[in-house]
């Protein structure tokens, strides 16, 4: 099929493209979208057909749960069976934003869109064209990242179009995203709340609205045969073409062992890259070396993560040396996309 790409201006967004947009929806298609943390790929959340196609069009598990995205906090309570204090709270501290949460579900939510659980994971972004698109789709939209599965997340059109181009419908283009980390996952069907997934929500923000909050500590194995319940949980995620190994420890050592791995590399015959900092990025004399930004701006790094593997696709590069990231607030979720990305192949000095 011939993919449409529709450039939308946030000042002023286009009605007649929306409209355009929110038909394809209805009609059962798949529409590309910007948001505050990614970009998605959106289809009906309460059309199970819709969410068939999402995953044939991602090439992703179909037990790989999608987040349902609303534009009105009233539409939760048509989607959601329960919805407990602890989350109302949330939601008047993190909504509209890089949140979701996951509840017991209604029937209106097809299994095919919850991946066969009896939860569903809602959000409801903060970026205006995807309030806009949302709305005119009729108000919920299932959307996991709007790439091939596995791939890095996408953080612009241009890298929609790369991964999709001629399986979806449409992509609407709204530039680059802010935060370029997907949302914090948390299940609020179960008591304390466990953060399923780290991102820009962080644990100490949570906790300073509703009190002591879990993080899953869980590693589920891809033959595990257990059901994961929010999506990235447990399938390899996020990976760039080469192999990817991340190197953690002091920041000298760290230095000086990539080095010492890219020039190994090199003499057997293989092109590398690096991911370092601005503060580190002239000390590596081998390889292709990129930096995330600065290491004391982890939101800068954040943003920067997926962009910089997906350049890295577009080289020869055939392994790739990662410095690590500091398990602290959004760190927490830069280095769970790294490991992620890597296989959690990490090498400790």
């Amino acid at each position: 099929m011939d993919t449409q790409v529709r450039k939308l201006d946030y000042d002023s967004i286009d009605s007649e493209i929306m409209k355009e947009a929110g038909d394809i929806i209805r009609a059962g298609g798949l529409v590309a979208f910007p948001t505050e943390t990614v970009y998605g790929l959106g289809g009906d959340a309460l059309n199970p057909e819709s969410s068939k196609k999402i995953y044939a069009a991602k090439g992703r598990p179909s037990d790989n749960p999608l987040i349902v995205h609303i534009e009105e906090r009233a539409d939760l309570y048509k989607i959601a069976a329960k919805v407990p204090e602890k989350a109302e709270k949330m939601m008047d501290a993190f909504w509209p934003g890089p949140l979701t949460l996951i509840f017991p579900k209604t029937d209106r939510v097809p299994s095919e869109t919850t991946g066969g659980l009896d939860t569903v994971a809602v959000r409801m972004p903060s970026d205006g064209i995807a309030a806009a698109f949302i709305r005119a789709a009729g108000g919920f939209i299932a959307a996991p990242s709007a790439n091939v599965s596995g791939r890095p997340s996408t953080t612009t059109a241009a890298h929609v179009i790369e991964d999709l181009s001629g399986r979806i419908e449409m992509i609407l283009d709204g530039g680059q995203a802010v935060i370029g980390l997907e949302s914090t996952i948390v299940d609020m069907s179960v008591e304390p709340p466990v953060i399923l997934r780290p991102g820009a929500i962080t644990k100490d923000m949570m906790e300073a609205v509703i009190g002591p909050v879990e993080i899953d500590k869980a590693i589920i194995a891809p033959n595990s045969g257990v059901k994961p319940k929010a999506p990235g949980m447990k399938y390899r995620h996020y990976a760039p073409r080469a192999d990817l190994t991340i190197v953690e420890g002091p920041s000298d050592k760290v230095v000086e062992t990539m080095n010492r791995m890219a020039a190994e590399a090199e003499e057997s015959g293989k092109k590398v890259g690096i991911i370092a900092t601005d503060e580190t990025k002239s000390r590596y004399p081998h390889g292709i070396v990129m930096s995330l930004g600065a290491r004391s701006n982890e939101e800068e790094i954040a943003q920067h993560l997926f962009e910089v593997l997906r350049k890295f696709d577009d080289t020869d590069v055939e392994c790739i040396f990662s410095e690590s990231f500091e398990d602290a607030a959004i760190g927490a979720a830069i280095m769970n996309r790294l490991l992620k990305a890597a296989g959690h192949k990490v090498v400790r000095v």
